[in-house]
């Protein structure tokens, strides 16, 4: 599981234009997180692997919020919303990370399955069947509400993806 973790962590390093943490930092970080948290049951791998892709985008998300206080004045961090990054292709379009955090909360308080998937697709890297697995649905009804959600997205960042 480290290797798929460290796949994940490698896969936002490369989107993140300031290199403020490793790889591997961020692996660790994710899991000493996880691990102070409240003890959880895990269903299953797929389950594993999402909570910890999630401490991940969490993890990064705040280290952007620092970086880009006003105090500091820092640089925007931008990846791109893109089902070619599941697939590690190039980056094309990007969007700023702590603005699709926001629209991500905002996608939680009107679907909240379908932040959820957003989360284990594009910050986990799922595919569609292990995100159905991790979710308990079919893989039909995981493609229906991804493509619901980037439409969505899609309006609410107002960036294009291929």
């Amino acid at each position: 599981m480290y290797a798929e973790l460290r796949r994940i962590a490698a896969r936002y390093m490369r989107r993140e234009r300031s290199r403020s943490v490793e790889a591997t930092d961020l692996v660790h970080e994710a899991y000493v997180r996880m691990a102070q948290d409240r003890p959880m049951a895990f269903k299953n791998r797929d389950h594993f692997v999402a909570i910890a892709a999630i401490a991940m985008r969490r993890l990064l998300v705040e280290r952007a919020r620092r970086r880009h206080a006003v105090k500091r004045g820092g640089h925007q961090v931008r990846v791109t919303l893109d089902d070619g990054l599941l697939n590690d292709e190039g980056v094309r379009n990007g969007v700023d990370l702590m603005t699709l955090d926001q629209a991500l909360d905002r996608l939680a308080a009107l679907d909240a399955v379908q932040a959820r998937i957003v989360e284990l697709r594009f910050f986990g890297g799922l595919s569609i069947e292990e995100t159905a697995d991790a979710l308990s649905l079919s893989p039909a009804t995981i493609k229906r509400h991804w493509a619901l959600a980037k439409a969505w997205l899609f309006r609410e960042l107002e960036v294009g993806w291929s």
